[in-house]
């Protein structure tokens, strides 16, 4: 099989297309032939070496795709039957092999690169929203790089549960995404001069004063401060992600002289460890697609050679919702 292998820890120039001998499934494993692979901010971290990783390794852990073997005891899974999945190292490749635990069955009418593109980021959406900090009725949300992945799908969910959502975004473009999405309110942080400063005072403005009760941010170094600031007495910052670069050092004082604030560093493990979680979140997540009440916009896709352009756009905030891999 191809597959898309990081030699050593470094930037995109170290993905190399390579053969791989096809993977043999054991007990309780699926053999699939991956229609697409997600490509994830994840991905880059375990590239760059931040995540300590073993070099050299086959990249990406998200995907959609059709069971071709089954091992002993792949439970109520056959041949035949088409499958997603948020956590199957070495899903940069034609054929992956995913833990039938881990594996999720896929709807009929949702196409494959919808069901590639939903596991990771959907399921991060809904467990910011319905379990982290629950959002509720009439509460204030901020959600920074609201046109990305994660943004789109967790601004559909909040509003579907009845908050007003303020989105942080970097063009005009990413706005007219972010308020497709449902967010009342928009702010371009490529025009504002100190975002430490100013979103806190945009963010009150539309707030009466208040502050939000909860900011969902995934962007961390750049956005950490800010979010910190427009939080109301009582509320919660959920950080999830760092795609500009990780968090100093936090004084826990902080927190008090803001207003007895929350902070949450979640990680979606955590969040799906029971094969019962895990379902019940992709099946609300595939429920809402089939009802056509959550949109997944997959903004590129890449062929699995191009991988190296798809993490250079990525991490060069390039693009929007989803990026696919086409083996």
């Amino acid at each position: 099989m191809r597959a898309i292998e990081a030699t050593a820890p470094g930037g995109p120039d170290v993905l190399r297309l390579v053969d791989r001998p096809d993977p043999v499934p054991g007990p309780g494993q699926l053999l699939v032939r991956v229609a697409a692979a997600g490509v994830n901010f994840i991905d880059t971290y375990r590239r760059a070496g931040v995540y300590p990783m073993p070099f050299p390794h086959v990249v990406g852990s998200e995907g959609a795709g059709t069971i071709v073997a089954a091992g002993t005891g792949s439970g109520e899974f056959a041949v035949g039957d088409r499958v997603a999945w948020a956590q199957a190292p070495g899903s940069y490749a034609e054929l992956a092999l995913v833990e039938s635990r881990q594996a999720l069955a896929v709807p009929a009418g949702v196409s494959d690169l919808v069901a590639a593109a939903l596991p990771l980021q959907g399921l991060t959406a809904h467990y910011l929203a319905t379990s982290t900090f629950p959002v509720t009725a009439g509460q204030d949300v901020l959600i920074h790089a609201g046109a990305g992945g994660v943004g789109l799908l967790l601004t559909q969910l909040a509003v579907a549960r009845g908050a007003r959502v303020i989105t942080t975004v970097s063009s005009a473009a990413k706005e007219g995404l972010s308020r497709g999405a449902g967010a009342s309110d928009v702010v371009r942080y490529d025009t504002l001069a100190d975002l430490t400063t100013e979103l806190p005072a945009i963010v009150r403005g539309l707030t009466g004063g208040a502050g939000v009760h909860t900011v969902f941010d995934g962007v961390g170094k750049t956005t950490f401060d800010a979010s910190l600031a427009s939080l109301r007495p009582r509320g919660g910052l959920a950080l999830f992600g760092a795609s500009s670069g990780p968090v100093p050092p936090v004084d826990p004082q902080r927190l008090n002289s803001g207003g007895s604030l929350f902070l949450v560093r979640p990680t979606i493990g955590h969040f799906i460890a029971t094969r019962e979680e895990l379902t019940w979140r992709a099946d609300e997540l595939f429920a809402a697609v089939t009802a056509g009440t959550l949109d997944v916009r997959v903004g590129a896709s890449f062929a699995l050679a191009d991988a190296a352009d798809a993490h250079r756009d990525l991490e060069g905030r390039a693009t929007t919702g989803k990026v696919v891999l086409i083996p």
